[in-house]
């Protein structure tokens, strides 16, 4: 992706450094890693999966090497893009884009949504309209997952953004106000929906990023890539060595990629009711 000299973000808050004490989401390591990316992975909800742990604030600063501060520029300038191009977007539907915020950390961080470790993943706090992320997802992501790439990591970001998306437009609140009222498995089906159509919508992103001459040769390809790493299925069948649809929450693999290229394909609102679709 083309990025190195253009403008990043004013709204991205950098907490890297700041530990903070309390209940930290439980587990640690890829494996746990991956059992929380089934359920929270790009945009779930972690103040429901939290347990007790340890935590605490370092007296000593926080140092970020040369590739973890390019990656932070990287992330500033793809969240400029994104506010670019949904302020645009939200005009031609006669609404007004509020910006989201950006927050960086390191190890844990307390949201408005519960406090959550680095294992969480990155994840949209819509209590709060922020995005959190540890930019040492990037080498989970390159490693774990075997998705690499700088474009791998800007799906990541736009997902993120279309969870802040879903927030404006009303459809998070719809969704949490139908949860009391359906069984896990409906519910289930109704979070795969939501994460699809977050995918769908980066896929919007992409399509404009592309417009504005950002995409470089191969950045569809590992966008593509990310997306079919993260599928319920891929995740179960490395965790468990086999799959459980009806505890899907994110969709599969194939599904994030179809609905991500849609809306790359698309480049607007108009096709991305995920809810409505009677295939996925």
């Amino acid at each position: 992706m083309k990025w190195k000299g253009r403008a990043g973000s004013r709204n991205v808050e950098d907490r890297r450094g700041r530990g903070v004490g309390g209940p930290v989401l439980a587990g640690g390591g890829i494996g746990g890693l991956l059992i929380v990316l089934l359920i929270t992975f790009l945009g779930g909800d972690p103040g429901a999966i939290l347990g007790d742990g340890g935590g605490g604030s370092s007296s000593e600063p926080y140092v970020a090497s040369e590739r973890e501060e390019e990656l932070a520029d990287f992330v500033s300038v793809v969240l400029a893009d994104t506010e670019e191009v949904w302020a645009e977007v939200f005009a031609e539907e006669g609404m007004e884009y509020v910006e989201p915020t950006l927050v960086l950390f390191s190890g844990s961080v307390q949201s408005a949504c519960g406090m959550a470790g680095a294992a969480t993943g990155p994840f949209y706090c819509p209590a709060d309209s922020k995005l959190y992320i540890d930019l040492s997802f990037y080498d989970e992501l390159e490693r774990q997952f075997n998705a690499p790439g700088d474009f791998a990591m800007a799906y990541v970001v736009a997902h993120e953004v279309g969870h802040h998306v879903q927030n404006l437009l009303g459809v998070l609140g719809d969704v949490q106000q139908a949860r009391n009222q359906l069984s896990e498995t409906e519910y289930n089906q109704l979070q795969v929906r939501l994460e699809l159509q977050a995918d769908y919508l980066s896929g919007v992103w992409a399509h404009h990023a592309q417009g504005m001459g950002y995409l470089e040769e191969g950045d569809l390809e590992e966008a593509l890539t990310a997306a079919s790493a993260v599928g319920d299925d891929t995740i179960q069948k490395r965790t468990r060595g086999y799959a459980v649809p009806e505890s899907f929450t994110h969709g599969t693999s194939e599904q994030r990629k179809e609905w991500f290229y849609k809306g790359f394909r698309a480049g607007d609102l108009n096709d991305g009711n995920t809810f409505n679709a009677p295939d996925l």
